[in-house]
C-alpha cells in the first residue's frame, strides 16, 4: 500500500480536493509525541499542497481532539485527512510504522476512548501491546520516536514530490 495511491484514491472516491495531516499527540510524554514532531517537521520545512495541524507547540491530544475534529469538519469539510499518531502493537513491530485506509482510533493503547478521525491512518509502534500503563509511554526512547518522525515526513515529502509532477498538486 502506497500513501499516494491511498490519498488519490480517497480523493477521488469521497470527491475531496485537499489533503490534510492531523497529527496526535504530546510533547508531554515521549511515547506520544510521534504526531507533534511530524507535524513540526512538516511545517518547519513547509510541506506545501496539505494542511497540517498537531504541533510541538499546538499538539491535539485527548484533551483537545473533540474540538479539532469539529473544527475540521467545519472547515476543512474536502479534505481527505491523513492522522497520525504513536500506537502500540506486537513487541516485534516496535519501531515501525504503518499505513492503512480508515479511520484511526487515538488512546485505545492506553485504555482511552476516543473518537476516530481521518480517512487514513499512520501509526507509529512504541510500545508492546501488553502494557496499557501511560507510565510505558514515558520510558520510550526518544531517538527511535525521531526516527519514525523523520521516516514518516521522508515519506510525506517524497509523496510531495510526487504531486509536484503530476496533475493532483495543480
Amino acid at each position: 500500500m502506497h500513501l499516494d495511491r491511498l490519498i488519490r484514491e480517497e480523493m477521488a472516491a469521497k470527491g475531496k480536493d485537499g489533503i490534510m495531516f492531523l497529527c496526535i499527540g504530546t510533547d508531554r510524554s515521549t511515547g506520544d509525541s510521534l504526531g507533534p514532531l511530524v507535524g513540526h517537521m512538516l511545517r518547519s520545512r513547509r510541506l506545501k499542497g496539505a494542511a497540517v495541524i498537531g504541533t510541538l507547540d499546538k499538539p491535539v491530544h485527548a484533551m483537545n481532539l473533540d474540538l479539532y475534529a469539529r473544527y475540521i469538519r467545519l472547515h476543512y469539510s474536502d479534505y481527505v485527512v491523513v492522522a497520525i499518531d504513536a500506537s502500540v502493537g506486537s513487541l516485534d513491530h516496535v519501531g515501525y510504522a504503518t499505513l492503512g485506509r480508515g479511520a484511526l482510533q487515538p488512546g485505545l493503547g492506553v485504555s482511552k476512548e476516543l473518537q476516530a478521525v481521518g480517512d487514513i491512518a499512520i501509526t507509529g509502534i512504541v510500545g508492546g501491546v501488553g502494557s496499557r500503563d501511560p507510565v510505558m509511554l514515558q520510558s520510550v526512547r526518544l531517538s527511535m520516536v525521531m526516527k519514525m518522525a523523520d521516516c514518516i515526513c521522508e515519506s510525506i515529502f517524497l509523496v510531495e514530490r510526487l504531486w509536484e509532477k503530476s496533475i493532483l498538486y495543480q
